[in-house]
């Protein structure tokens, strides 16, 4: 699959990218962090969450008693977003690859950052999405014939540095993330 990535020529992204960025983490993690997709950074790495918003992710895991070492971290595009925004177009293009990587790794739980993702991933599973500020750190428990598992939305790591009055409510988030994982019995398995 990481091969189809690499020669997709879906959409007009793959013109303008250095690298796709796949995801990485275990294939067997019980949790995946799930955002829009690549910055600058990413791209020349080929890497996910390697920048700014990356380094700030990297203390929000820490916040929540996780590891990066422990979680499968992807995004919805695979390819560089000179905007930092993805069309509807690019979004329906890439989200097989990503409902693939669902479906080999079996998460128990989904972080879904951001809007794009939340919204992708609830829709999926035949839930409304509304504002970030409404559904950000609720639980979601979902299903479908293959899988069971959580979604919890949550504020992109981004948008603390966009603004930074958020950056207290992104890590009471995470610190309640931790509670969560604990309360839903995940504490013992892969990902502490």
């Amino acid at each position: 699959m990481r091969k189809d990535v690499e020669n997709c020529r879906k959409c007009i992204l793959w013109r303008t990218r250095n690298r796709p960025v796949f995801g990485e983490g275990p294939v067997d993690a019980k949790m995946m962090i799930v955002g829009l997709g690549p910055g600058r950074q990413e791209d020349l790495q080929g890497r996910p969450f390697v920048g700014a918003a990356g380094r700030f992710l990297d203390q929000l895991l820490t916040e929540a008693g996780l590891s990066r070492s422990r979680v499968y971290i992807t995004n919805v595009v695979k390819c560089f977003l000179p905007d930092n925004r993805a069309t509807e177009d690019q979004v329906k293009s890439c989200t097989p690859y990503l409902d693939q990587q669902i479906e080999i790794i079996q998460p128990k739980l989904i972080v879904a950052l951001g809007n794009v993702a939340a919204c992708y991933l609830l829709g999926k599973f035949g839930l409304r999405c509304e504002s970030m500020e409404k559904i950000h750190g609720k639980v979601y428990e979902v299903s479908s014939l293959t899988l069971s598992l959580h979604i919890i939305p949550m504020y992109h790591p981004a948008s603390a540095l966009r603004n930074p009055g958020l950056r207290g409510r992104l890590v009471e988030d995470w610190r309640e993330l931790g509670r969560i994982i604990r309360s839903l019995g995940l504490a013992g398995s892969t990902l502490i």
